[in-house]
C-alpha cells in the first residue's frame, strides 16, 4: 500500500509545474503605450491601475502588462502598437 501512495503522490508532484506553466501561459498580457516617460506618465499609470484592481486584475499575479513609452515621440507610438500585436 505504501507503495502506491508514493507513486501517487511522486506523479501529483511531477505534474504540479505543468499546471503552474500553464496558468503562467494563459495569463493575458495588455500593452500599456504612453506618449510621454515613464516619470511623466504618473496620474495616468495610477489610474490605469486602480481601473484594473477594480476589474479584480493584479500586476503579476493574474495580468501582465507590457510597457511602452515615446518619450514625446508620438510618431513611435505605431511601432511599439505593432511590436506588441506581433508578440501576441
Amino acid at each position: 500500500m505504501l507503495r502506491r501512495e508514493f507513486i501517487a503522490s511522486l506523479g501529483s508532484a511531477m505534474a504540479w509545474p505543468a499546471v503552474t506553466r500553464a496558468q503562467h501561459q494563459s495569463m493575458p498580457v495588455v500593452g500599456y503605450l504612453y506618449v510621454g516617460s515613464p516619470e511623466t506618465s504618473g496620474n495616468q499609470l495610477t489610474g490605469f491601475r486602480k481601473g484594473l484592481g477594480e476589474a479584480a486584475f493584479v500586476e503579476g499575479r493574474n495580468i501582465a502588462i507590457e510597457y511602452r513609452f515615446a518619450h514625446n515621440q508620438p510618431a513611435r507610438l505605431p511601432e511599439f502598437a505593432a511590436d506588441l500585436v506581433r508578440r501576441r
